[in-house]
């Protein structure tokens, strides 16, 4: 089976590397990506948009030997969402881990700092409690050395969904900082419409903070394989 590993904001391909590895142990191709202006702090990221990285995971998936599993970390579960949009019939189902899809017109993100083309880490003071209560003071620092500046035109960037058909693809929530308890609230309440648009829609937990592939990887990969073997 391919799947299609993509990172989150400030995040490229090798934080991915962990699962990556078991993944691939298990037999399957997968392709963990860089986006447009993530492959390192001095990278160009002026003039880089949304679309540019919804083309990336379009073209991971024409690449692709038949339809795959995508797992969108975070914000790029919209990403993720956006490229089903654009190929449903390329997509054997879609993992959200940590995010959910924003809907068509909405911004990919708001509220979060920029600095020219740049929107940098705003540091881990916004990210207090559950998001980082399984990341200890090393870990922290290093990931503060590893962090990538994501590109700010792609923050702005307004989501385009045409397809619904998309709605049809199986998916799965991946609950990490909080519970599947907490998402089925927020279903109920209407604080996830596109998600709730979902006519297959799974939730499983796993105990961690925001990042699981970087403090549980093993159990994040053996939780993608589960939903792989559906």
């Amino acid at each position: 089976m391919d799947i299609v590993l993509i990172p989150g904001l400030w995040l490229n391909g090798p934080s991915w590397d962990p699962v990556t590895r078991r993944l691939e142990r298990a037999g399957h191709r997968v392709q963990a990506l860089t986006l447009p202006g993530m492959e390192s702090r001095d990278a160009d990221r002026s003039g880089i948009t949304l679309d540019d990285h919804v083309a990336a995971v379009v073209a991971a998936l024409d690449g692709a030997d038949g339809p795959a599993v995508v797992v969108g970390h975070s914000a790029s579960g919209t990403l993720a969402y956006c490229a089903a949009d654009a190929g449903p019939d390329k997509v054997k189902r879609l993992l959200y881990v940590g995010g959910f899809p924003a809907r068509d017109g909405e911004l990919f993100m708001s509220g979060l700092p920029t600095d020219g083309a740049d929107a940098p880490f705003p540091g881990w003071a916004e990210f207090e409690g559950p998001d980082s209560a399984d990341l200890d003071e090393a870990t922290k620092d290093r990931l503060l050395g590893e962090f990538i500046p994501s590109p700010a035109g792609v923050l702005a960037g307004t989501v385009r969904l045409t397809n619904d058909r998309r709605i049809d693809i199986p998916a799965t929530a991946v609950c990490p900082e909080y519970s599947p308890e907490d998402l089925r609230a927020w279903l109920d309440h209407g604080d996830v419409p596109e998600l709730a648009r979902a006519t297959d829609l799974s939730m499983v937990d796993i105990d961690s903070g925001h990042w699981p592939q970087i403090t549980v990887p093993d159990k994040l990969a053996e939780l993608i394989l589960a939903e792989v073997a559906r």
